[in-house]
């Protein structure tokens, strides 16, 4: 609601909150609803808002492909609900946390599910999308047991290998090239440490009592996981990449933003006294 709020006084001629919501394609409102959320509430702050659900086609007339500048990791290209592309000002809204997986989800990470699972999913179609997806994207996006519907781009090298280690880092990075993210917001109030959710065991309650901003999404998330206590530039098999990739690294290499520390300016409260360990 801050968020929308702020965004409204600036004075933008249109704000569209989106989110692949999970296990449905029908409208989003209906699903905050569901949620606890009050969209009324959220309504109230700006006459030029608006909700898109991206998990398929929603409100538009066609998928936009959007191809990774010089090639990707894993994709050439993704098809991606119209609103990613229509957006002058893309804004990442995250969590500071850590990731099963990927070893941490920040800007970046939060912005894995703009896959649509119409496409991407376990049910999506298999010629074309289907609508009514139910399923997440386990099948096609972590462990590589099939490919998209035949309507998006197939993978650049089905022989890679299938571990998610591998594969989720690098469509996380393929991602961050095809819609680069303009204003990358972190929220580190309230947070959760050991994991990204409550399926995952050890979990415990974290108040770093930080909030990260940053104008790329490489860059603030490397700030943020050098305020979570990790090296930006730590090797697969070093904290918190002990079972894949190291994200930022693999957007770099994609020239999306730098993961060095010394190359990036650091503005109000300095890292030293903002790191807050997570593990």
């Amino acid at each position: 609601m801050a968020m929308v709020q702020v965004l409204d006084e600036a004075g933008a001629r249109r704000i569209r909150l989106v989110e692949s919501a999970w296990g449905t394609g029908g409208p989003l409102e209906e699903y905050l609803l569901d949620s606890g959320w009050n969209v009324r509430a959220l309504k109230s702050l700006s006459k030029r808002l608006e909700f898109e659900n991206t998990n398929a086609l929603g409100l538009g007339k066609r998928y936009s492909r959007l191809k990774i500048p010089g090639g990707g990791h894993i994709f050439p290209s993704f098809d991606l609900n119209h609103s990613y592309e229509d957006t002058d000002v893309f804004v990442s809204m995250a969590k500071l946390k850590n990731h099963a997986t990927c070893g941490i989800t920040l800007a970046m990470k939060n912005c894995f599910g703009i896959t649509p699972a119409s496409t991407y999913g376990d049910d999506a179609g298999i010629d074309a999308p289907n609508e009514r997806p139910t399923k997440g994207r386990a099948d096609v996006c972590h462990f590589g047991k099939r490919q998209p519907s035949k309507s998006a781009a197939a993978e650049i090298d089905p022989s890679t290998s299938r571990d998610p280690g591998y594969r989720m880092p690098r469509i996380v990075a393929d991602l961050a090239a095809t819609r680069p993210i303009d204003i990358a917001f972190i929220d580190g109030i309230e947070t959760i440490s050991g994991g990204e959710g409550p399926w995952i065991d050890n979990l415990k309650l974290a108040k770093p009592g930080v909030l990260i901003m940053g104008t790329n999404g490489v860059t603030t998330d490397t700030v943020a996981a050098a305020v979570m206590g990790y090296d930006p530039r730590a090797k697969r098999g070093t904290k918190p990449f002990e079972n894949c990739d190291n994200t930022l690294l693999l957007a770099e290499a994609l020239g999306v933003g730098s993961a060095d520390l010394s190359r990036i300016e650091v503005r109000g409260m300095p890292i030293a006294k903002a790191r807050y360990q997570f593990r």
